[in-house]
């Protein structure tokens, strides 16, 4: 039997407030995690936006969003993370419909 394998989209808001080298460095922390555990199939770069509405007295986030394929168990491994790292404000994992 086969793996079952979904496809995934998420958006990760990153703190302005960091130096550009910190934001890099988070984004490149999550793209090597996608792509150990999972097949990453994109990772668009939003860069610095105004936000909808103020969160944790910010203005402004970094988004990188990244389109990945993986096993149903990661994205819950992977909203873990976002949440216990520091300089996320905001992220979104969604499950592509097929």
């Amino acid at each position: 039997m086969s793996e079952i394998l979904n496809a995934y989209e998420s958006v990760l808001v990153i703190s302005a407030k960091l130096t550009d080298e910190e934001i890099e460095a988070v984004s490149e922390k999550f793209k090597a995690l996608i792509e150990k555990h999972a097949t990453l199939d994109s990772v668009d770069v939003w860069g610095k936006r105004k936000l909808a509405y103020p969160i944790d007295k910010e203005t402004e986030g970094y988004y990188v969003l990244f389109n990945f394929t993986s096993k149903p168990d990661f994205p819950a491994e992977l909203d873990r993370i976002y949440k216990i790292t520091d300089g996320v404000i905001r992220s979104l994992i969604i499950k592509k419909e097929a």
